[in-house]
């Protein structure tokens, strides 16, 4: 296994990744606060947060296998060569655990709050069921060939899926409401941070390594950052810009009530007592 060449850029991959580590594990929070508070998750959709504990949990398998598996380890220098450094860094283990437990708890909120008339689609249901179905299936063809740095391998290419499409549903929701409300902006803020965060750390990397087998030998890690940046982008978009926060506006009631004089003309007094 390769080691750092310069100890600079070792304390710098370090800084990053827990950058990422708690910016992505801070983001969860405030939509968890806010749903707390409002005793609602109306405006948060369903789909999005099924999506995203498939997605978590896929993450998660693929982080803690090639972290701690020395067999799977052995399969990954066979493959990239046994001078290349192990993609996956301590932050990304303690990350993807944290996620699919909040993911969870998301779930649980969803269930005791108020949910209106919002549901889980049947899209999203079926897709999560064919999903691990596949990956099932995966799992008895690599217990025959004891191919298991390919299973992982398929673990992180659904989690890369997922990142893809977890995010639509939430998008389109608030396209179709022309609202962001109930969906925590500071959620999306922490994300593009962390994104940024775990892209630049695995630059650092190649950058000590001289060599980009980093990016293509955790292409999910790599798309991961990219996917949540160009979402998270479209997010702040809508909140800030498009869908703007607006003043809660006074009811028509109240407002013909507003408009009426507090003293009332002698004519209109007379009118009213005939």
């Amino acid at each position: 296994m390769a080691s750092w060449n310069s100890f600079p850029l070792e304390i710098t991959y370090e800084t990053f990744g827990w950058l990422a580590f708690f910016s992505w594990t801070i983001c969860f929070y405030p939509q968890a606060i806010l749903n707390f508070r409002r005793k609602s998750v109306i405006g948060l959709n369903f789909d999005f947060v099924l999506l995203n504990l498939t997605k978590h949990s896929s993450y998660m398998i693929y982080n803690v296998c090639l972290y701690f598996s020395p067999v799977i380890q052995q399969q990954y220098f066979d493959k990239y060569g046994s001078g290349e450094m192990i993609p996956v860094a301590a932050n990304d283990v303690a990350f993807s655990i944290h996620a699919v437990l909040l993911t969870a708890f998301f779930l649980f909120q969803i269930v005791i709050y108020d949910r209106g008339t919002q549901k889980v689609s049947k899209i999203s249901i079926g897709i999560v069921c064919t999903v691990w179905f596949i990956i099932a299936i995966c799992f008895f063809v690599a217990l025959r060939s004891q191919s298991w740095l390919w299973l992982i391998t398929i673990f992180n290419s659904v989690q890369v899926f997922m990142t893809v499409i977890k995010y639509i549903p939430q998008a389109f929701m608030n396209f179709a409401r022309k609202s962001t409300d109930g969906f925590s902006i500071g959620n999306i803020l922490l994300d593009f941070t962390g994104g940024l965060a775990n892209y630049a750390q695995m630059a650092v990397q190649s950058i000590d390594q001289n060599s980009w087998v980093n990016f293509y030998g955790n292409i999910g890690k790599t798309l991961i950052s990219l996917v949540s940046i160009f979402f998270d982008i479209i997010f702040m978009c809508q909140h800030f810009v498009l869908y703007p926060s607006r003043k809660t506006t006074v009811p028509s009631k109240l407002k013909q009530e507003y408009r009426e004089p507090l003293v009332k003309s002698i004519d209109e007094s007379a009118s009213e007592n005939v």
